[in-house]
This record gives structure tokens, sequence and C-alpha cells, in this order.
């Protein structure tokens, strides 16, 4: 069994318009010590990430723990939504979910999103076959992940997890075939506790 765990970044400081180099908040900084708390018995093998700040910000903390490097998936970014900023972010998000090929001139669909991400999934799943890996990621391309394996992860799942960064998906493979999927909401565990495996 191959178990991964996907690392929704924590709050980012959205003063920063730079997608890849945004970095995460004060808050977001502190949160992320939930995460290293979660991981910290888990047995991790492997740490990849999103090559964005935020995200490798948010596992960097473990990493540095437990003296492990990051390795940085290109394919796990976020998705593109355009080149300039979004006002009504809602609505953007919105469309795209209630049409896979929506995009802006300059952006990503989120069919597009999803290809290059399971394209990426299935390289660490045959690459790491029944390690335990963390991958930073990232709200949006998770989700896509999310709804690639369960079509019924849609708008309205993915509204209830806007505001959840950060945020952790446990994912169980035998070799490419998901056998279980759990949601954890950190932040509402105890500081320090540990959630019993499935």
């Amino acid at each position: 069994m191959t178990n991964i765990y996907f690392i929704r970044h924590a709050e980012p400081d959205y003063n920063n318009h730079n997608d890849r180099l945004r970095e995460l908040s004060q808050k977001g900084l502190k949160d992320r010590e939930q995460v290293t708390k979660y991981l910290e018995d888990k047995h991790i093998d492997i740490i990849l990430s999103s090559p964005y700040k935020r995200a490798i910000d948010t596992v960097q903390s473990f990493a540095d723990q437990k003296s492990m490097e990051i390795e940085i998936i290109e394919d796990f970014r976020e998705r593109k939504v355009d080149s300039g900023w979004i006002e009504d972010f809602s609505e953007f998000c919105r469309k795209q979910w209630e049409d896979f090929n929506y995009k802006r001139s300059d952006g990503e669909t989120l069919a597009e999103v999803q290809k290059r991400n399971i394209r990426a999934l299935n390289n660490v799943l045959e690459k790491y076959e029944n390690k335990n890996i963390v991958i930073g990621t990232h709200g949006t391309a998770l989700s896509t992940i999310l709804n690639y394996f369960d079509n019924s992860f849609g708008y309205e799942e993915f509204n209830k997890i806007k505001g959840l960064m950060p945020w952790i998906v446990k994912m169980v493979f035998e070799g490419t075939e998901l056998v279980s999927y759990e949601t954890i909401d950190v932040l509402a565990l105890p500081y320090g506790a540990r959630l019993a495996e499935p």
C-alpha cells in the first residue's frame, strides 16, 4: 500500500499577487506547525511539493524537523487563473466547476489542471510504490484530484473547503488504484493530537 498525504497549504499573504512567490501569512506560518505535529508519527519516506512558495513553506517545517529534502514536482502546481488579478474569484470558480473546459484567455481549464496533476500522481505512485509520501499542494489542484477519483466532489464540496488552510487529504493506493481516502481538518485537532489510522 502507498499512503499519500496531500497537504493543502496554510494561509498565504494575499497582498502578494505573484502566484508562484506568494508566501505564507503570519497565521499561515503558525498554522503549519499543526501539519508538522500531525505528520510526526506517520513514518514519512518522501516529501514532494508544488513549486509554489506557499506549498513548499507549509511542509518545510516538517522537512526541517526530519532533516529531509523536498522534491519539487512542477505538475503539482496550482491552476493558472490568468495573467491578471481576478476580483470576483468566487464567480470565476463557479464557472470553472460548471464547465471543466472554461478558462480565461491566459489561464487553464480544470480539465487541464486535473490531467497534469493526475499524470504527476501516477508517476509518483509508480516511482515510490509502498512508501509514505507527503505532497505539498493547493486547494483547486487537490480538488481536481479528488474529483477524478470521486466525481461527486464538485463545486459545493470545493466551496466547503475553500477556507480550510491547511487541509489534509490522506489517500491509500494499491498500485495506481485508490483504495480509500479521508479528509482531515488539521486545525480542528487539539494541538499535537494523533488521529487513529483508518
